[in-house]
C-alpha cells in the first residue's frame, strides 16, 4: 500500500511527456506546464505519448527520485480532467494505486465521501 501524509498531492499530467527527459526536464515541465512548484515534495506523474511508461518524480528533501515504469502489455489510463484548460488531475493515493494496476478511472464510480475543505 502507497502511504503517503494528506499533505503530499499527486498530480497526474494531463498531455503526454517525453519519456527520454530526466529529472531536470520534467522539473522544468513541472515548473512550465503544469505551473506547479517541483521542490514541494508532491509526486509528478507523466506518461508517454503510447501509455506503456509512466515516471513519477518528486522531491525527496535532498534530491529529486524518479521513479520509471515500462509496461510489457497493456497501457496506464488517467482520468479525463474536469476542466478542459487544465495541465493536470490531482488523485488520492488510492486513484495512483489503481491507475498502476491497470484500473481505468474513468470508469469507476465513487460513492460520496466527506471531504473537508481546506481554510
Amino acid at each position: 500500500m502507497l502511504s503517503l501524509p494528506p499533505s503530499v498531492r499527486i498530480l497526474l499530467a494531463r498531455e503526454p511527456a517525453d519519456m527520454r527527459k530526466g529529472f531536470d526536464g520534467l522539473a522544468h515541465q513541472v515548473q512550465c506546464v503544469l505551473a506547479e512548484d517541483p521542490f514541494s515534495g508532491h509526486l509528478f506523474v507523466f506518461r508517454n505519448r503510447r501509455g506503456d511508461r509512466l515516471k513519477i518524480l518528486y522531491w525527496a528533501g535532498d534530491g529529486f527520485a524518479l521513479w520509471y515504469r515500462r509496461l510489457e502489455k497493456g497501457t496506464f489510463r488517467f482520468p479525463i480532467p474536469s476542466e478542459a484548460e487544465a495541465t493536470s488531475v490531482p488523485v488520492m493515493a488510492a486513484d495512483l494505486l489503481m491507475v498502476l494496476e491497470g484500473v481505468d478511472l474513468n470508469r469507476v464510480r465513487r460513492r460520496p465521501r466527506y471531504v473537508r475543505q481546506p481554510a
